[in-house]
This record gives C-alpha cells, structure tokens and sequence, in this order.
C-alpha cells in the first residue's frame, strides 16, 4: 500500500489520534450522541460495511492492493471503524495503552503458543 505523505504508523501517537477525534466530535457538538451504546452501535455498523466488502470473497493481499477502488473502499471502512472506536474509549475516558497491555496479558496465559498453534484455535 502507497504511503501518501510521511505520517505514518511509525512516528504518530495514539494521543494523536484521540485528539483529532475529540477536536472533530467537539466542533460538530456530537458529544451527547456519543454514549457508549451509540457509538458500539455505529462500530458494528462500520464494521458490517467493510464486512460486506468482502462478503463471499477471498482476496488475496496483493489482489486487494492492485484494485486501487477496492483498497480505497476497505481503507475507509477500517478508518470509520477506528475513528468510532476511538471515540468510544474518549467517551469512557479509557487510555488504549494500558487497556491493550493488560488484555495481552490475558491472552498469552488463556491462548499459550504450545496449545494454539498452526491455525489451532478454539474458544476457552
């Protein structure tokens, strides 16, 4: 995928990310349409959309980034998922750091690399 300018995932900050996020939300006056349930809903939302991208289809990586439309399409959807859900923890006042490191934490002990291996997975 082509990088169009030089911000990018190495040298932005999620704190970027929920300020850009809070900025819009607050210059629009959204923040009491922005409950918890409201956003989850308008999450599921954007993910079926991206889901219905590929609803059927089994795209190859490569197949994908060589349909300039279709990746443009996915690339959306994925930001609209993103931009709700980072909404969702500035509305609950969650910080995605910790959040994340503690639920890594979870999985490494409920989902061991010796058990779940080479595709293995099952709910625990």
């Amino acid at each position: 995928m082509k990088e169009n300018n030089k911000r990018n995932d190495q040298n932005i900050s999620i704190s970027f990310f929920k300020e850009e996020v809070k900025r819009f939300v607050e210059e629009r006056n959204w923040f009491e349409y922005h409950t918890p349930k409201n956003l989850v809903q308008a999450i599921n939302c954007e993910a079926g959309e991206l889901s219905q991208l590929l609803l059927f289809k089994d795209y190859t990586k490569e197949e994908i980034w060589n349909n300039e439309t279709l990746c443009t399409n996915i690339s959306d959807e994925i930001a609209d998922v993103f931009i709700y859900l980072i909404s969702l923890i500035n509305a609950l006042e969650l910080d995605l750091s910790q959040i994340f490191i503690n639920k890594m934490e979870k999985n490494r002990k409920k989902y061991s690399s010796k058990e779940f291996n080479n595709g293995i997975y099952y709910k625990k």
